[in-house]
């Protein structure tokens, strides 16, 4: 489409709104200084839509049918997933018991003793029993995405995946009289001569290693390797039940342990932009349709059935964004935040949503007197976006994506660009 036959269909589209053409055109080509050619926004690859959820027209459109790496703006697919397919709590467990004997399943649901979310009444349940039998044989995934970087390893935001956390899989390093001491206590910590600031990992063991010399002191939480043993012995402890394995299938006629209210992690995942969360999310509709645990078959169920008019099939890979193969229009970007709009009332979804100045990712960015953006934001190496809702000075709410990609600088320069186009729209739509 030309620029001069867009041009016309958003004047067009003025006339729905109350704005004589004359207006529309001067606000259009003063967006147009700010995102058109020989702008900052020339200089590497970005698209931008722009879209009114009254009138359901759209009112800009910067290269919106290109794909884009969304990173965490990711999260918002797993959401609306959920949404579609979780209820109001989560499934915690399945289980068959038998005598003072149980056997249970993993949903994917990660909340026991995760920080920041409620805890499942698990000790209530085992307290039925006096062996537990845990069987791993509906996990049909891998710990890791496709396409997550292997040098993240020992980062908090990059856990494994497994079909029962224990503690978020994050192994917490408290300083304790200037040495680390790690917990759960099944794992101990070495020193060494490697010049590293804190606790690390070996990549391929539940080593743990720190140098006197450099340690700076920090508690942090580090990714520790999973496995049936390791899910065993710290249950075992944990719970105080002995825990044993078993590779017993999930019979048709098992039981259920339900969890905690799912808005618990939507609110974290979207607010504090959780990895580890997301891809439990995605596991737990996959458990919840297919009865086993893989999140390709719950990204196909979903775009099957709830998301198969978006306007550009999504290339969608892992739950939370970590993965540069997840490749997403921003025309897409917005028909999605259109379908989330249109679940909740806006005091509710703007809650779930981080909001600038005032809370999760956006705490410290687009600060205002009256708060006027409420999205996700997505940032990697060299990529960030922001999807979601903005709130002009006329109270209209408008459903945008900014995807910038490929870009030379640091994300804070491109996130100060990107506010003044936004402060425009504010002050201007």
């Amino acid at each position: 489409m030309g620029k001069k036959t867009f041009l016309t269909i958003l004047i067009l589209c003025s006339l729905h709104t109350g704005v004589n053409s004359q207006d529309a055109r001067s606000i259009i080509i003063g967006l147009d200084q700010l995102l058109g050619e020989g702008t900052f926004f020339d200089n590497h690859l970005t698209g931008f839509m722009l879209y009114d959820l009254d009138s359901q027209q759209i009112r800009y459109d910067k290269n919106s049918h290109l794909y884009f790496i969304p990173a965490s703006t990711t999260k918002l697919f797993t959401f609306f997933g959920s949404l579609m397919v979780l209820g109001d709590s989560t499934t915690f467990l399945r289980f068959l018991p038998d005598g003072n004997k149980v056997t249970i399943w993993g949903t994917g649901d990660p909340s026991w003793k995760y920080p920041s979310l409620p805890n499942p009444k698990l000790k209530n349940f085992l307290s039925d029993y006096d062996t537990v039998y845990y069987s791993s044989s509906n996990w049909k995934d891998e710990a890791f995405g496709f396409g997550w970087q292997w040098d993240d390893y020992y980062y908090s935001y990059s856990p494994e995946k497994s079909p029962l956390p224990l503690y978020g899989n994050l192994a917490n390093s408290r300083n304790v009289n200037n040495r680390p001491v790690i917990s759960p206590s099944l794992f101990t910590v070495e020193t060494t001569e490697k010049p590293v600031k804190n606790v690390q990992r070996d990549w391929h063991s539940n080593r743990f290693f720190y140098n006197p010399r450099t340690y700076n002191g920090r508690d942090i939480r580090v990714p520790f390797i999973i496995s049936e043993e390791i899910f065993a012995e710290i249950a075992s402890k944990d719970w105080e039940i002995p825990v044993l394995l078993s590779n017993e299938k999930l019979p048709p006629d098992h039981f259920i342990l339900k969890g905690i209210p799912t808005k618990a992690l939507y609110k974290e995942m979207l607010l504090e932009s959780d990895n580890f969360i997301a891809e439990q999310l995605l596991l737990q509709i996959a458990d919840e349709v297919h009865r086993e645990l893989n999140s390709e078959k719950a990204i196909e169920y979903l775009k099957k059935t709830y998301l198969y008019d978006l306007p550009d099939d999504p290339q969608w890979v892992d739950g939370s964004g970590l993965s540069r193969h997840n490749l997403f229009t921003p025309r897409t970007m917005v028909a999605l935040a259109e379908k989330i709009y249109r679940l909740f009332p806006d005091e509710e979804l703007f809650s779930m949503l981080p909001t600038g100045g005032r809370t999760g990712t956006l705490k410290y960015n687009y600060q205002a007197p009256v708060p006027y953006v409420m999205a996700k934001t997505g940032t990697i190496s060299n990529h960030h976006s922001m999807v979601g809702f903005l709130k002009t000075k006329k109270n209209k709410i408008y459903a945008f994506a900014f995807m910038n990609n490929n870009y030379p600088h640091k994300a804070s320069v491109v996130r100060n660009q990107m506010e003044k186009v936004l402060l425009y729209i504010r002050d201007n739509f």
